[in-house]
């Protein structure tokens, strides 16, 4: 499945959980770059971010197929699980909210970031 896709997932299931926040933080590359840090340094937040990934993959499939319940059930899994990530991965997905994962430069570069995460997910 397309990063941007499993991206796109995870922002739905991300925004819910920093709804509280007044004003949509921004983003940069360098928070992203952060993010990996913290992720890629950590075996266990590693493992729970290829989870997540996973999971949204099927979130993915299991939409396309219409299956709602499914598609619940596995948002509140990730849900929980973003929360381990920590704030920093949690505002990440908030600030990346509003842009445009297609056209947004900013959301591209760091989109390029987070495939380094993908990279240490083996199937």
């Amino acid at each position: 499945m397309n990063v941007k896709v499993v991206v796109a997932i995870l922002l739905i299931v991300g925004v819910p959980v920093c709804a509280q926040a007044q004003s949509v933080p921004s983003v940069s590359k360098d928070d992203a770059q952060r993010v990996v840090e913290i992720i890629s340094g950590d075996k266990a937040k590693t493992h729970t971010y290829c989870d997540i990934r996973n999971l949204g993959e099927q979130m993915g499939r299991a939409y396309e197929r219409r299956d709602l319940k499914l598609v619940d059930e596995l948002l509140q899994k990730i849900d929980t699980m973003q929360k381990t990530l920590g704030p920093e991965y949690l505002a990440l997905m908030y600030g990346l909210e509003p842009l445009d994962l297609e056209k947004d430069k900013l959301a591209a570069e760091i989109m390029l970031e987070l495939t380094a995460l993908n990279k240490l997910c083996t199937r």
